[in-house]
């Protein structure tokens, strides 16, 4: 926790370098030549190996380019929405040119990004979608592109999988992400199709909002109330996770399959052992990658909006590398 909790608290001090204090502060002046212009990444939680892979090849392919200042912050947990708030309008306080970012929350970040937009800041949207509604609402639905995965389609692709190990007629249970955030409705409704065309049945649903130890809890309180659960589908890794943990506590491993999503380190040995049957690759750091390349071609003027689909893999223990 220490190392996230600095992160946070060290967000006025790492984008200090971005320009001089001022609340309305605009970003609209051209880059000179031979200037970086700095683009802001503002991620998720860094608790998560899935942000933390993210980061470090954000700031790998910055230094790859040469061309650009990357100023990088992540948030305390999955729910601080308001620090998050906070790190964007810190960069445009301090005059970045673009911000990359991995929202929290589909609408809660619309307004602050309006405002940033009004100030002459480039945006750029990855691995969680923006509400289109809201963007539009906003009237900055066309300068906002998104650059990310299918999440639907990868969530099915990873229930495939379950339901190809479970069979027909065995009960599961759903693991969901943070309710506002529209990656986890997205993954809900993929998992739900696999459900649908594997035959499965579907015993209950609950957020755990992408945390391992709320994913502990849930998925015990679930185990003991349905005892014949034989799979669980969980929106992410951290909180398969968890509910590898609570299935473990109730003596019931082996019996009970995971499919999951995001193939971070730390799942892979479950996926090796068979706990984990598939998992789903979405390349966190090449969409960071390509959201600072989309920043720099907006930054030099091109326009860009709608979806920039990014690629997606299933995992499982015959191709994990």
């Amino acid at each position: 926790m220490k190392k996230q909790i600095i992160a946070v608290a060290g967000l006025a001090l790492a984008l200090t370098a971005c320009g001089k204090e001022g609340g309305t502060a605009s970003s609209a002046a051209p880059v000179k030549a031979g200037e970086k212009p700095t683009i802001c990444l503002v991620m998720k939680s860094l608790a998560n190996e899935f942000f933390q892979d993210m980061q470090k090849g954000a700031e790998a392919h910055a230094k790859q380019r040469g061309d650009v200042n990357l100023q990088v912050v992540g948030i305390q947990n999955e729910t601080d929405i308001d620090n998050q708030v906070a790190a964007v309008e810190k960069c445009v306080t301090q005059q970045a040119k673009a911000i990359v970012i991995a929202p929290a929350d589909s609408r809660a970040l619309i307004a602050p990004l309006k405002r940033a937009s009004d100030a002459g800041v480039k945006v750029v949207n990855i691995d969680v979608q923006l509400d289109e509604g809201a963007l539009k609402s906003a009237g900055i639905y066309d300068k906002v592109p998104f650059v990310g995965p299918d999440n639907r389609d990868g969530a099915k692709q990873s229930g495939i999988e379950l339901a190809k190990a479970l069979g027909k007629g065995a009960e599961v249970v759903i693991l969901t992400g943070n309710p506002g955030a529209a990656n986890a409705a997205q993954r809900q409704a993929g998992f739900e199709d696999a459900v649908k065309e594997g035959g499965l049945k579907l015993v209950d649903t609950k957020t755990a909002h992408w945390e391992t130890d709320e994913a502990h809890t849930v998925v015990g309180n679930m185990l003991s109330a349905n005892p014949r659960i034989k799979g669980v589908l969980a929106s992410n890794d951290n909180m398969a996770l968890g509910a590898i943990k609570a299935i473990e506590e109730q003596g019931k491993s082996g019996q009970i399959k995971i499919a999951s999503f995001d193939n971070i380190p730390a799942i892979q040995q479950y996926v090796k052992d068979g706990s984990v049957v598939a998992t789903l690759d979405q390349f966190g750091a090449q969409q960071a990658a390509n959201g600072i390349d989309y920043a720099m071609k907006m930054i030099g003027g091109q326009s860009f909006s709608g979806w920039q689909k990014t690629d997606i893999k299933l995992i499982t223990k015959d191709n994990l590398g």
